[in-house]
């Protein structure tokens, strides 16, 4: 299913005269110098075409014949490869004279009989070339181990884009040797010769720099039934091709590239499948904004609201824009570096409708009180919110746990329940390092609505999405609680306290309210006694709260709390505490503020 629906992908862009997309047989390549022919094979020039635009010389993008794949063998690429082929001469190869020869008996081989002008100026080169001449002008020590490509003296055009050297190429592509394997291709269906490797993908963040592969088999073990490589997974050349060019051009780095984002080690792709291409274009740009929420004052996070707004109100999407349509086909595709090979960390199809609908729900089930952001945070915010917080340090994403990312993607993308592994990580976060922030709080919450909602865990009682004082949960009475333990605790002892309760506490109290509880109930009558002396009006108000909470529990506290109980203690913590500050917050327009820092921490 992926491999066809990116071989249709391939197919519909080369019919739009995709930019930079290359035909089949072709592949974009860094290459370096351009070596400059007479018609009668003498060397004219070498010139220098790399982009010279910034600080330093880059090598020149160009779509040329596609490389062999090389491991060790040797293997010559066709009118272009790297000085070592070329001229026979490299600053690293020890086998430089072989690859030469390689490079010589293939294009004698291809070309010989040929009538093209350009093609036996290259013939007669390679006659008369001997690796010696590299030592004198025009060839430069720089051009060592460089990419090269040929062109003819007087024209515009390189050797490999000159309709002889084409038909050439093709000859080449469709030719059947005694090892070429007829076989049904599992994508297209055709019988046709079959590829044994498929070409290498690249951009995969964390794969292999030269290339990586979705479909490999170099072990024994892989195999079935005395099969080898390809042969295993029959694939035609013109499949394999489509599939992995189109994938590497998904994954190119580029500022302008609107298809393709990071979260954790996964690479993610989307494409769509519309009747034009800026209906797909439309549908792409409001999709990479849908999973990759930008920061809240932008202007693309105020279109991200009214996109959930009008899915909300179960309006369709045409009504924004007249290119956006419902039924628009999206693709996504997360990859992830697995040694050699590439794992696929999720694949999820559907309408843009069905996907905005899915990421609007999970925007409703992430929603808590007073709201930590003013746009429901990208999946990158929240897989952040799982790893350590160190001071003075941002939070890395080389922290997270691999799986969790594909697991969390792909419950936002199918509306299937989050990962547990999310809530058991939060919890553990939360009690490593004292940061109960908003999103921690809006994980807690977002996973156990959504499991209720789907018929998991069923509880009597629905998850909060605000202070919630009629609330009789245990769990969620308990967070409460501890939130006016702590405020006693500030207000009485204000600036003098170096750790409050929730670091030295929090942990065992959202765990093992009993081993807890009775002790911190004690110590606080110390704080109320002080401020009863000091802020009377404030002592009444913590004790009105605690006694209100306190008959709302059992005569016991729990010797333990479940998980599940354990995220409604983060809850009740969190509206508990930001209640303090309700009124000041009506007032301050950043509401982000509590997104990433400790609660009550300005206190």
């Amino acid at each position: 299913m992926i491999l066809q629906a990116l071989n249709s992908y391939y197919q519909r862009l080369l019919e739009r005269g995709e930019e930079g997309l290359s035909p089949f047989g072709y592949s974009p390549e860094k290459i370096s110098y351009e070596i400059l022919l007479a018609p009668d094979g003498r060397v004219v020039d070498v010139n220098d075409i790399r982009d010279t635009s910034g600080k330093k010389p880059t090598p020149r993008v160009m779509n040329v014949p596609q490389p062999e794949k090389r491991t060790v063998g040797i293997k010559s690429n066709f009118l272009w490869d790297k000085t070592s082929y070329v001229l026979g001469v490299s600053a690293s190869s020890k086998r430089a004279d072989k690859e030469h020869e390689a490079f010589k008996a293939l294009h004698q081989h291809c070309l010989t009989g040929t009538t093209d002008a350009g093609l036996k100026a290259l013939l007669a080169f390679l006659a008369a070339w001997t690796p010696e001449r590299f030592a004198s002008a025009p060839f430069k020590q720089e051009m060592l181990d460089a990419n090269v490509v040929f062109r003819l003296d007087g024209e515009t055009h390189y050797l490999h884009e000159r309709p002889a050297a084409q038909r050439v190429r093709a000859q080449l592509l469709g030719g059947e040797d005694e090892s070429t394997l007829l076989a049904d291709c599992l994508v297209t269906g055709d019988r046709t010769p079959m590829a044994r490797l498929h070409p290498a993908i690249k951009g995969v963040t964390g794969a292999q720099s030269s290339g990586a592969s979705i479909v490999s088999f170099n072990l024994e073990s892989f195999a079935s039934y005395g099969k080898v490589q390809g042969e295993n997974a029959p694939v035609s050349e013109q499949a394999a091709f489509a599939y992995t060019t189109v994938l590497n051009h998904l994954l190119r780095r580029s500022e302008h590239n609107r298809q393709r984002i990071q979260i954790g080690d996964a690479s993610v792709v989307f494409w769509a499948e519309a009747v034009d291409a800026e209906q797909a274009q439309e549908a792409e740009l409001t999709f990479e904004l849908l999973l990759n929420a930008p920061p809240d004052d932008s202007q693309e996070a105020a279109r991200v609201r009214d996109v959930l707004d009008q899915v909300a109100k179960g309006r369709p999407l045409s009504e924004l824009s007249p290119k956006l349509q419902d039924s628009t086909r999206m693709f996504v595709l997360g990859l992830a570096p697995n040694a050699s090979r590439i794992s696929i960390r999720f694949w999820e199809t559907g309408t843009l409708g069905l996907f905005a609908q899915r990421l609007a729900q999970h925007e409703r089930d992430f929603r808590i009180e007073p709201l930590p952001w003013r746009t429901a945070p990208a999946a990158r915010r929240v897989v952040l919110a799982t790893v350590p917080n160190r001071e003075r340090t941002a939070p890395k994403m080389d922290d997270a746990f691999n799986n969790l990312v594909g697991e969390f993607m792909r419950a936002v993308l199918s509306g299937a329940p989050y990962p547990r592994s999310l809530l058991a990580n939060t919890l553990m976060r939360i009690r490593t390092d004292g940061n109960l922030s908003g999103l921690r709080a809006a994980i807690c919450k977002g996973i156990l609505a959504r499991e209720r909602r789907l018929g998991i865990n069923i509880q009597n009682e629905e998850v909060p999405v605000s202070l919630d004082k009629q609330s009789a949960h245990p769990g969620y009475r308990l967070g409460r609680l501890f939130a006016v333990l702590e405020a006693a605790q500030r207000s009485a002892l204000g600036g003098q306290v170096n750790a409050t309760i929730r670091d030295r506490y929090y942990g065992a109290a959202s765990a093992t309210p009993a081993s807890v509880f009775p002790v911190l109930l004690r110590n606080t009558q110390n704080h109320l006694g002080k401020l009863r002396k000091e802020k009377p009006g404030l002592a009444v108000m913590l004790e009105k709260d605690i006694r209100e909470i306190v008959e709302g529990l059992s005569d016991s506290f729990p010797r333990s709390l479940r998980i599940e109980d354990q995220g409604r203690f983060a809850i009740g913590y969190y509206h508990q505490s930001q209640s303090r500050f309700a009124k000041t917050d009506a007032s301050d327009d950043d509401t982000d503020s509590t997104a990433d820092t400790p609660e009550g921490a300005t206190a």
